[in-house]
């Protein structure tokens, strides 16, 4: 059995009481003992922290308000100082074999690796969009990626997923951890930062969770508005590995030609899906233009929106 004595799963959660009756059994399959786990707990009005602690996992709680993508999982890894690996998930993620975490973590034998992050399999009542989704952003190949694949990925090459991911702790502090405030995609601001500190990334398809969500064009509009957003206050990261866009229509493209295959029916929903995404970015990069009250309201994570924020 793998040494995982060294390695600490962190897990944030809100309302996440109905994942415990899939997610710990599969997780605690890896060799992870139960007190290797954290649980950072945002203000649950359900069940979670019960049966956290129920599976013997450590809980820490704090207000909801004080959630932030980025800064709650640096605290989370001040509560880990012993470990040298973190692997962040969520509890909607269900390791797929009982060695995931011991194929993932495998790579970081190359010290010049940062970070690794896993495959994402649709689960089974996932739509045809999501299924295409996981499909393309996770692949059956696995991939290495610095600084110079930016000439070939562009703006992909920093694509990185905490659904199933593990950071080597030095490399993480050696880029000042996650950032402390940030509306969305920690991971990806992570990523761009390691990789332009000459560190590795590595995607590991053999390293799996179950994890997808079939999303309605209200949901989507607001995924991209929150998106937008970072790509706006996160300037550096365009100037750095290019603009989305080209990314976008590759993706429109390939998602028509699959549909299309499966049910024809379904292809005007592509269109209204992506003018979902498309209204819902440009929106987000106007944010500054915006009321906090709007912002608030159409962006999926409203408690970043405090009084003083831009």
């Amino acid at each position: 059995m793998h040494d995982f004595s060294n390695v600490a799963v962190i897990v944030p959660t809100w309302n996440s009481e109905a994942y415990f009756d899939r997610f710990p059994a599969p997780l605690l399959m890896q060799g992870i003992r139960p007190e290797q786990v954290l649980v950072v707990d945002s203000e649950s009005k359900d069940r979670t922290v019960a049966r956290a602690r129920a599976c013997g996992f450590r809980v820490h709680e704090i207000p909801r308000k004080e959630y932030n993508h980025g800064g709650t999982r640096a605290l989370a890894a001040t509560l880990c100082n012993w470990a040298e690996f973190l692997v962040y998930t969520t509890p909607d993620a269900i390791m797929e074999k009982p060695d995931t975490l011991a194929k993932l973590l495998s790579v970081f034998e190359d010290s010049s690796i940062a970070a690794a992050y896993g495959r994402q399999l649709p689960h089974e009542n996932a739509d045809v969009f999501a299924r295409f989704a996981c499909a393309t952003n996770y692949p059956a190949t696995s991939l290495l990626r610095t600084y110079e694949t930016r000439e070939t990925f562009g703006f992909k090459s920093i694509f990185f997923s905490d659904n199933l991911g593990a950071y080597r702790r030095s490399a993480l502090e050696s880029v000042g951890s996650f950032p402390s405030r940030i509306i969305t995609a920690e991971d990806t601001i992570v990523a761009a930062k390691f990789m332009l500190a000459d560190w590795k990334i590595a995607y590991v398809a053999d390293a799996a969770v179950f994890h997808s969500h079939n999303q309605t064009l209200l949901q989507l509009f607001r995924r991209y508005f929150d998106t937008g957003v970072m790509h706006d206050m996160e300037g550096w990261i365009r100037e750095k590995y290019g603009e989305p866009s080209g990314e976008g229509a590759r993706f429109l493209r390939a998602e028509i030609a699959r549909v299309s295959k499966e049910n024809v029916a379904l292809v005007p929903m592509i269109f209204l899906r992506t003018i979902a995404k498309y209204a819902g970015y440009q929106l987000g990069r106007r944010q500054a233009r915006l009321p906090i009250g709007i912002k608030r309201k159409i962006g999926n994570f409203r408690e970043f929106w405090q009084d003083s924020a831009p």
